[in-house]
């Protein structure tokens, strides 16, 4: 028997409902320039992205709270390969604890020369001081910040 492959391309556009932890996180994104995480009732540790139950205690999380706009760097990646919906390559990207928060948040590193990707690497190591910056313009979306090497 022939093991065949098949190619094909999928593009997919839906649209889905946020509900009331996501609306509230991306409207701050958009209306007030803040990132907020959601405390869980029985820990006290600070989930961001928000989100509306404890990952570990699965129990509803309860109070809003402003995180950064300080944090450092948890880890990150440099794509120099074009991806179909993504930035032209080259872009960084990786996750950043914000302070006063206890997960971390994925976001865009900006302000840096990638070209060299040895010399970004070494920029970019894990501990690394950030701070989030905001677009002038924003929709509430995750492209409505990013972070630059401090």
């Amino acid at each position: 028997m022939e093991l065949m492959t098949r190619t094909e391309t999928w593009n997919i556009t839906y649209r889905h409902a946020l509900g009331e932890t996501a609306s509230y996180f991306f409207q701050q994104l958009r209306d007030n320039k803040q990132i907020y995480g959601r405390r869980e009732a029985k820990t006290g540790r600070v989930q961001v992205p928000p989100r509306a139950f404890s990952d570990e205690s699965l129990e509803p999380t309860t109070d809003w709270v402003p995180v950064g706009p300080e944090g450092t760097i948890e880890c990150f990646t440099i794509v120099y390969a074009a991806f179909n919906g993504l930035p032209d390559p080259p872009y960084a990207f990786g996750y950043v604890l914000l302070k006063g928060a206890d997960t971390a948040i994925g976001g865009y590193f900006k302000g840096l020369d990638l070209t060299d990707s040895a010399a970004a690497a070494a920029k970019l190591k894990v501990g690394t001081k950030v701070m989030t910056h905001f677009a002038e313009k924003r929709v509430g979306d995750v492209l409505d910040f990013w972070f630059e090497l401090v």
